[in-house]
């Protein structure tokens, strides 16, 4: 018995080391998590409208990749007028490929408006492979939207 219970922390710590992004090129209509579609997406640019009247917001957004999170995959940000925003896989339940980087996709989830704060912002840019000095020079909380996605559609 106490070899089992050994064993368990054991293979918790193998599969978390082993963690990494999907291998391979993601290719137009290749899906991540749950299966979507682009019916009734909107522009990622429009989402700002969509939660003027709610604190969240179930949707279906469009829009480039510009970042992927570089240890996993369980990141990516999207291009927006006003800058980069963040999709975080949903309970970590999916990783994407780092070659996701540069292509339009849609994402369905749940779009927050809050405050991220300045150990998780610090995380990410570890995360993307930022320079001590850059993660260093993080040093103030940023309120910003953001995507729980529960899947993701590549176009």
């Amino acid at each position: 018995m106490k070899k089992f219970v050994l064993l368990i922390p054991v293979l918790v710590l193998v599969f978390s080391v082993i963690a990494q992004p999907p291998k391979g090129l993601a290719s137009k209509g290749m899906t991540f998590g749950v299966r979507t579609t682009v019916d009734s997406a909107v522009s990622i640019n429009d989402l700002s409208t969509l939660l003027q009247e709610k604190s969240s917001v179930d949707v279906k957004v469009m829009g480039k990749v510009v970042e992927v999170c570089k240890a996993e995959g369980c990141w990516i940000k999207m291009e927006t007028a006003n800058g980069p925003m963040m999709i975080k896989m949903k309970d970590h339940s999916f990783l994407v490929p780092l070659d996701l980087n540069g292509k339009n996709i849609v994402v369905q989830g749940t779009a927050t408006f809050k405050e991220t704060t300045v150990e998780m912002l610090k995380h990410y840019a570890e995360d993307a492979g930022k320079s001590k000095e850059e993660i260093a020079a993080i040093k103030e909380g940023r309120k910003e939207t953001s995507i729980q996605a529960t899947g993701i559609l590549v176009l």
